[in-house]
C-alpha cells in the first residue's frame, strides 16, 4: 500500500478531523469492503452510525457535539449542552440538546441521544457561533443567548438552572450582561429576567 493510496488518505484525513461520514471517506476513494477491513484491523473504530474515528484521537466530552454536527449540520446546540459547552452549569446533559428549524425532519441517531428544540426565524439565526471540535464546524448559541434561552424554557430545564447559569455568566462576563438583556428582549422574557439581572448586577 502506497502513502497516497485512498486507505492512506483517509487515515490521514481522519487523525486531522477525528471523526469522518462514512461518504467522506468513500469520496477519498476507500469502498465500504475496505471501511470494514479497517474496522476489523483496529485502523479506524466506529464512533456512531455512519462514523468513524481514529483511535489515537483523543476523546473529550465534546465528541458527542462534533457527532452531531456531522449528522445534522442543520442544527444548533443549545440550552444545557450550550451551557456546558461555555461552562456555564454544572450540569452534565447526557443528551446532546440541539436546536432544529420547526420545518425541518426530525432527526434520528442511534448514538448520541438528542433532545430536540424547534426554532424558526430569527430564534434560529441569532446568537449563532461558530466554533471547531474536533476539526468539525460546530455551531453553538453564544452565552448570552443561551442564558436568555434558558429563561424562555425554564418549563424544560428549571428555573434553577436557568438561575445558576446567569450568575456564571456574571462571574465570566461582568461588562457583558447588557448581551444577555438583548437576547431576552428577543426572547420575550425581559420581564421575567429582569429581577434576577438585577440582583446579579
Amino acid at each position: 500500500m502506497t502513502s497516497r493510496s485512498p486507505v492512506n488518505r483517509a487515515i490521514a484525513a481522519l487523525k486531522k478531523a477525528g471523526t469522518i461520514r462514512s461518504r467522506d471517506l468513500e469520496r477519498a476513494g476507500v469502498s465500504r469492503t475496505q471501511i470494514r477491513r479497517l474496522l476489523a484491523q483496529g485502523t479506524i473504530t466506529r464512533a456512531g452510525r455512519g462514523l468513524y474515528r481514529s483511535p489515537a484521537a483523543a476523546l473529550t466530552e465534546r465528541n458527542d457535539l462534533a457527532e452531531v454536527a456531522r449528522l445534522v449540520p442543520g442544527g444548533i446546540v443549545c440550552l444545557l449542552s450550550a451551557l456546558r459547552f461555555h461552562h456555564l452549569t454544572t450540569q452534565n446533559p447526557f443528551e446532546v440538546w440541539l436546536a432544529i428549524d420547526r420545518k425541518a425532519w426530525r432527526p434520528r441517531l442511534e448514538h448520541p441521544p438528542l433532545r430536540i428544540v424547534y426554532l424558526s426565524g430569527s430564534m434560529l439565526r441569532d446568537g449563532v457561533e461558530d466554533h471547531v471540535v474536533d476539526g468539525v464546524r460546530v455551531r453553538v448559541f453564544s452565552a448570552a443567548r443561551t442564558v436568555a434561552d434558558c429563561f424562555k424554557f425554564r418549563n424544560k430545564i428549571g428555573t434553577d438552572v436557568a438561575v445558576e447559569a446567569l450568575r456564571e455568566y456574571r462571574r465570566v462576563y461582568p461588562k457583558r450582561l447588557e448581551a444577555v438583556w438583548r437576547f431576552a428582549e428577543v426572547d420575550r422574557v425581559a420581564r421575567v429576567i429582569r429581577p434576577y439581572l438585577e440582583a446579579v448586577g
